[in-house]
């Protein structure tokens, strides 16, 4: 069950990040962290895992000497990423470009309060 959940995290963070042009990372970093405990260098290290083109490897390899990696978790969130980027541009299309940046900008304001004010 737990794979499942791995694979929908990335599947939401590919939607938000095909629909409104994000990193993964602004989803799935706060995921990682408030649903799975992992620490905030864990998560970030994870999710640049789910992303690893050469621009990423870098720092993804910096982060897994460190230990703050967890690979099945992001080979599983990646599949999710995948499709779900695919599904966010497909149904984004057809939104007005004035409706698009003020849903973005709610988007960052609701993680950020969440990430400042309500913390573990």
């Amino acid at each position: 069950m737990t794979l499942v959940i791995y694979v929908i995290v990335g599947l939401i963070g590919g939607i938000f990040s095909g629909a409104l042009g994000i990193g993964g990372g602004t989803v799935m970093v706060p995921a990682l962290v408030m649903l799975f405990g992992l620490t905030q260098h864990q998560a970030q290290g994870t999710t640049l895992a789910v992303m690893l083109p050469p621009v990423f490897i870098l720092a993804v390899m910096r982060y897994y000497w460190s230990g703050h990696v967890k690979i099945q978790m992001a080979m599983f969130i990646a599949l999710g990423f995948i499709f779900g980027a695919l599904l966010g541009a497909h149904f984004i299309q057809g939104v007005p470009d004035a409706h698009l940046k003020k849903a973005f900008g709610v988007f960052l304001l609701l993680i950020g309060f969440k990430m400042v004010f309500i913390t573990k």
